[in-house]
């Protein structure tokens, strides 16, 4: 069975797709990222935890839907795969909102989710039937909808005999750790606070730290960064799960009046010591499995290393593309899915039960 994992993460940087081909256990048949076009990206992020129109969320639900439909496509061309051979898509879509921890609202006490990506229009488009929006079963069940990804990492980390941390460094870092010869029930996995998102804020119309440069030239504001990591997010005990909405614009505003170095160092430092702040509670982890697009910043690598007292290596020492294991993650969940076997960690995200994700949208007869 061939199945395509399709997700932007909350950078909005582009759409990453990986087609698995599933026998006994998966085997990535190839990646590929394809950008956002410009203006897409800059609207993406401006309803993105902000107030907006709901007829500029209604549209871009269509259009991501049918930029993510374009990218499978783009996907299985690249890899010389033709697109009738895929008989599964699983789209995590763009997250645009993401509370994960129930708040009052009107006598109720409500977590919520939304991601845009419409999956009925990626099915008709592709021909495909599709798997999306995973994160909604996990809040049911009472979840923080987040993270997902540690499914893959045990079925794909685990050791007989080394207890292992896989550590993805996105717009949000997050974790996942994986005692020996664990089992489901072993499992626990938290988002640790910002990956790049802050950096990347800061970084304006460059978008990204080009290999650390930047904050490799600035100083860190060592009373700020102090400051920072009392944030009440890093206080808080797992299951927990973050993104613009604790570590976005406005959390990127305390860093005005630093210079553009300083403030890249700062916020890299804040990346490095909040990671290490949380795996200090997990004393035995022997090594750190680091994918997302930080592991390419070789700066915070350096850092990260000096941070924490385990062996830090990237997951492509273990067959798994950086840039590539979130999307992965959500063809294995589709896969799942389809075969009406849960997804989701209950000690992962909360979950009172470990529960089948997503919604199917079935393709017309003819692509």
């Amino acid at each position: 069975m061939k199945v395509a994992g399709v997700i932007s993460g909350t950078s909005a940087d582009g759409i990453d797709v990986a087609v698995l081909e599933f026998e006994h256990t998966y085997h990535v048949l190839g990646h590929h990222t394809v950008p956002y076009p410009p203006e897409v990206r800059e609207a993406i992020l401006a309803v993105s935890n902000a107030t907006a129109h709901i007829g500029t969320i209604a549209r871009l639900n269509y259009l991501v839907g049918e930029l993510f439909a374009d990218a499978v496509d783009q996907t299985c061309r690249k890899i010389g795969l033709p697109m009738a051979s895929l008989n599964l898509i699983g789209s995590h879509g763009q997250t645009i909102f993401h509370e994960g921890l129930p708040v009052d609202y009107h006598g109720y006490r409500i977590a919520s989710t939304m991601q845009i990506g419409e999956p009925a229009v990626i099915a008709k488009r592709t021909g495909v039937i599709t798997i999306a929006d995973f994160r909604a079963d996990d809040i049911a069940a009472g979840g923080t909808g987040a993270p997902l990804v540690p499914l893959l990492d045990l079925l794909t980390f685990k050791d007989r005999e080394r207890c292992r941390a896989a550590l993805n460094i996105g717009g949000i870092a997050n974790v996942t750790v994986i005692p020996a010869n664990a089992s489901v029930e072993d499992v626990i996995a938290f988002d640790t606070g910002p990956g790049n998102m802050v950096i990347d804020t800061l970084m304006g119309e460059a978008r990204f730290d080009r290999d650390g440069a930047t904050a490799r030239s600035g100083q860190i504001d060592q009373p700020l960064l102090t400051e920072l990591l009392e944030d009440p997010y890093f206080l808080l005990a797992p299951p927990k799960c973050a993104g613009r909405e604790q570590f976005g614009g406005n959390f990127a505003q305390r860093f005005r009046g630093l210079s553009q170095p300083d403030g890249a160092a700062t916020a890299t430092e804040l990346t490095v010591q909040s990671i290490a702040k949380a795996l200090c509670h997990y004393p035995r982890v022997d090594e750190l499995i680091v994918s997302g697009g930080g592991v390419h910043n070789s700066y915070l690598m350096e850092r990260l290393r000096m941070a924490v007292p385990m062996e830090v290596k990237s997951s492509a020492e273990y067959g798994v593309d950086p840039d590539a294991k979130e999307a992965i993650a959500f063809a294995v969940l589709a896969y799942e899915s389809f075969h009406g076997r849960p997804g989701n960690l209950p000690r992962a995200t909360g979950a009172r039960a470990a529960v089948i994700l997503g919604k199917s949208s079935v393709p017309s007869t003819s692509p």
